[in-house]
């Protein structure tokens, strides 16, 4: 069998990252091009990270540059496994004893829309884009990310296919639902060996009454928003919507709460606030029925439209009838708080980081290459963790190792030195959530004015007209 030939390496801690992902790529284009696509992901974002960005090329005379054709290739001709990649991209996360998932954490389903123009792209349709709040022409991908209140990184993503690309329509075998698409990559998470405590979802999800079916049938614990004045079938007397249902407990001020219980919030800043959350009845739901209807508000006095949640959950009461014979541990009124509280922000700063990677910049038309283009991003997304947690485990092993102040030689406080402040600019330290996008800013902070990775273009070709690219920083080239 022919040896193969070596890689150019990527940027300094990107490189053993990559090296993990070598056996999926059968040939030496294939390997640097999976580099050359992080790099270019991973770069100072000062244009949209389309293939010429990612490659250090002009936006539009730069289309032909080699560079950008070898990327073109990689990610639309080229013969890979996308699914191959995320499943290698999971086993990382899951033996690395800093990510690995336990059951506390939350698995969040959402979907993202993101504008696209044209008809001829895959997926593409007139639909609802949720973070733009219209519909408009664009792709939806439906995704899984397991969360603690630690750490947070994407786990699965399926773009959504409008009706209008199948011949049937909505009754074509092959169409189906955002909803059905959740249900799955909820049950493949677990599969895959996530656990959580919890699937999360908006209301978009939690008001569907078949959505929450699946997911039960499925033996999956959940804990989803409702929309305030989502209508069930009631007695003329009773509540009918799940604001009506708040309007009905007792409360009579903090010293005297009746039916609400007061639970803490914490927020990935360091500050905690006091809210407040009950049991409701509406319906068939109570305290002690097959779903619980519970509401956490910062005032249930007036019960404010952006500081209070109506949510719907499978999980018993603790002391409840349903308690002995429950698949899932009973949950408290804080526990089911805290889960929802990891979705509501976990799912803003993942669009973010998402935002800052390039998800949505991707020029290709084919199905396979939208993939492709995803499983590369989750794979950016989840080195920005592995290289976050490796320097800060590192500096915790020099701060044990330091002298005391006034204990070094000669009585002396010896210098920290600079390299973590280069390499870990941002970081959030304590069991707060960490800034994994800052990290990764600062990894590649030699690599600006877009310039590729060193094996992306020759700097023999680059026009005199366009700046060269800066070296790469010291603290980077030694890690090759």
């Amino acid at each position: 069998m022919t040896r193969r030939r070596p890689c150019p390496p990527a940027p300094g801690p990107l490189e053993g990252y990559a090296a993990r992902f070598d056996d999926l790529f059968g040939v030496l284009a294939q390997r640097r091009g999976f580099r050359e696509y992080l790099a270019g992901l991973l770069a100072p974002r000062d244009r949209n990270k389309t293939l010429t960005a990612l490659a250090g090329a002009e936006p539009v005379a730069g289309a032909g540059h080699p560079a950008v054709q070898r990327l073109q290739f990689f990610l639309s001709e080229s013969r890979w496994d996308p699914e191959q990649v995320n499943a290698r991209r999971l086993e990382l996360l899951r033996t690395d004893p800093a990510t690995a998932p336990h059951g506390g954490g939350v698995l969040v389903i959402d979907d993202s829309g993101d504008r696209k123009d044209g008809a001829k792209t895959a997926h593409v349709g007139h639909q609802w884009l949720g973070r733009y709040g219209k519909t408009d022409n664009g792709v939806v991908t439906v995704t899984t990310v397991w969360a603690d209140e630690r750490v947070y990184y994407p786990v699965h993503a399926v773009p959504y296919t409008p009706a209008r690309h199948f011949a049937k329509g909505k009754g074509d075998p092959a169409f189906r639902t955002k909803l059905a698409i959740g249900a799955d990559l909820a049950v493949r998470a677990q599969a895959a060996g996530f656990a959580f405590r919890a699937v999360a979802a908006d209301s978009a999800y939690g008001d569907q009454d078949g959505f929450r079916g699946e997911l039960a049938e499925a033996g999956l614990p959940f804990v989803m928003a409702l929309k305030p004045r989502r209508g069930t079938w009631a007695y003329g007397a009773d509540a009918h919507t799940p604001v009506d249902a708040a309007r009905a407990l007792a409360w009579d001020g903090p010293d005297d709460p009746g039916d609400w219980q007061a639970v803490t919030r914490a927020f990935r800043d360091g500050h905690t606030e006091t809210w407040w959350a009950a049991d409701a009845a509406l319906g068939w739901w109570g305290p002690d029925g097959a779903r619980r209807l519970v509401v956490a508000t910062a005032d249930p006095g007036t019960l404010p439209d952006k500081a209070t949640w109506y949510l719907v959950t499978n999980l018993p009461r603790p002391g409840g009838p349903r308690e002995p014979d429950s698949p899932h541990p009973a949950a408290s009124l804080a526990e089911i708080t805290r889960i929802y509280g990891i979705r509501h922000w976990t799912e803003q700063s993942y669009k973010q980081v998402k935002d800052q990677l390039g998800w949505a910049d991707f020029q290709v038309r084919s199905d396979i290459a939208i993939r492709r283009h995803q499983a590369l991003v989750t794979c950016a997304f989840s080195f920005c963790w592995a290289a976050w947690f490796a320097d800060h485990l590192a500096q915790q092993r020099d701060a044990a190792t330091r002298p005391e102040p006034g204990r070094g030689e000669r009585g002396r406080a010896r210098r920290r030195s600079a390299a973590g402040a280069i390499l870990a600019a941002g970081a959030t330290g304590g069991a707060r959530l960490a800034f994994p996008l800052d990290r990764a800013a600062a990894l590649v902070a030699g690599m600006v004015q877009g310039a590729p990775a060193p094996a992306a273009a020759s700097t023999d070709r680059i026009p005199a007209s366009r700046p060269r690219p800066a070296p790469l920083h010291p603290e980077l080239t030694n890690y090759r």
